[in-house]
Formats: structure tokens, C-alpha cells, sequence
């Protein structure tokens, strides 16, 4: 009998150190990004309380200082990333801020890698637990899909995304917050207007961002 049990203890070992590996792998891509921010952090570190902004390449790209300037603001977005990925590197580019508040955007990347509108509200939970269990007191805003003409066949799946993490949100008493901006981003027509993105029509245009900075 003993010997079953150290045959059982040596699988689940090694099988806990697979997937250990994989996961490293998988968010390894993403490593250089979060050491240069770590770098930044070691020649200045923000002051701690500030406003972080943090998800894909929208969040990125969005120049928060200028759109924000009386706030303290801190911009940790990095391109092509899915909410798991922020929800895997959270202790090393939110939680060192000890923020007031989080604004939060993905969710397009994940859709057209695949994922199903329900795992996107799975991976946001996830999120939004280790907001609610590290940074209790600081508010949460998560910014709703967008919609885009590059991606304009994801609108339907975004739709249901939006739906189900708005519904979350709900549930939670409205913490985090949910801020939609699909509806202020659709023009007459229903369409997402081309003057609202750059050339590669995904990412926005000063008239996106914009939309994004009124009354937000």
C-alpha cells in the first residue's frame, strides 16, 4: 500500500510542476513589459493612493496624464493582453501602487483569441476578487468592451460579455462600477464612426479617447 501512495504522491508532484511550467510559459510573453515597469518603479516610484489604469493596448496607448491632469494617475496597460494576464501579474502592477481606485479594460483580445463570452465574465471575476480581497477599499471601474470596425463580427459576442459582467457588477452592488461606453461610440447608423479609430481600426483616434475622457 505504501507503495501506491508514493507512486500517488510522486504523480500529483510532478503534475502540480506541469502546470506550474505551463503557466509560466503562457505569461512569459509578457514578462519584458512587467520588468520595465518594475524598472521605472525603481528609478521613480509613484506616490502610493494614486489611480491605476491597467488592461490591453487601449489602456496603453490612452494618454491618462494628459487626459486627467489634476489626478494622479498611473499607467500600467500592455498591448495584446487578456484579462487573465492581468489577473496573473495583479501583485506586480497594481497591488505595489496600493491605489484608491483601479480602471480596468480588456476583453476585446480575449474574444477574438477565442474565448467564449462567458469564460471573459469568469476571467473579470477573477479579477474582481483579488480587488475585493487585496484592495478592499479602493474603487473598481471596469470600462465596458468596445466596439470597433476591425472587430465589428465580435460585436454580438461582446454584447453578451458586457451583459454578463454589467450583471456581475449589479450584483456586487454596483462595486466595481461599470462604465459603458458602447452606447456613446455607435453613431446613428449603429456603427462604431471610422473617425473614432487610427488607421488600423481597433484602436482609437484622439476622437475615441475622446468620447473616453468626458465625464469619465
Amino acid at each position: 500500500m505504501w507503495r501506491i501512495a508514493l507512486l500517488l504522491c510522486c504523480w500529483w508532484t510532478a503534475s502540480v510542476a506541469s502546470v506550474a511550467l505551463a503557466d509560466d510559459d503562457k505569461f512569459a510573453k509578457w514578462e519584458k513589459e512587467i520588468a520595465a515597469f518594475e524598472a521605472a518603479d525603481q528609478k521613480q516610484m509613484p506616490p502610493k493612493g494614486g489611480i491605476v489604469f491597467v488592461g490591453s493596448s487601449t489602456i496603453r496607448l490612452w494618454d491618462v496624464k494628459k487626459a486627467f491632469p489634476k489626478l494622479p494617475v498611473i499607467n500600467r496597460g500592455f498591448g495584446g493582453s487578456q484579462t487573465e494576464d492581468v489577473v496573473h501579474f495583479f501583485e506586480r502592477i497594481v497591488l505595489p501602487y496600493e491605489p484608491c481606485a483601479v480602471v480596468f479594460y480588456s476583453g476585446d483580445n480575449d474574444l477574438n483569441a477565442g474565448k467564449s463570452p462567458e469564460q471573459v465574465a469568469e476571467d473579470f471575476k477573477a479579477l474582481e476578487k483579488k480587488m475585493a480581497d487585496r484592495l478592499p477599499n479602493a474603487r473598481f471601474f471596469v470600462i465596458s468592451i468596445k466596439p470597433s470596425p476591425a472587430r465589428w463580427k465580435l460585436f454580438e459576442a461582446q454584447t453578451k460579455a458586457n451583459k454578463l459582467i454589467r450583471e456581475h457588477c449589479e450584483e456586487c452592488c454596483g462595486v466595481p462600477s461599470f462604465v459603458d461606453v458602447v452606447k456613446p461610440m455607435l453613431g446613428a447608423d449603429g456603427q462604431p464612426p471610422e473617425e473614432l479609430f487610427v488607421k488600423d481600426r481597433l484602436h482609437l483616434s484622439p476622437a475615441g479617447y475622446a468620447i473616453w475622457n468626458k465625464d469619465r
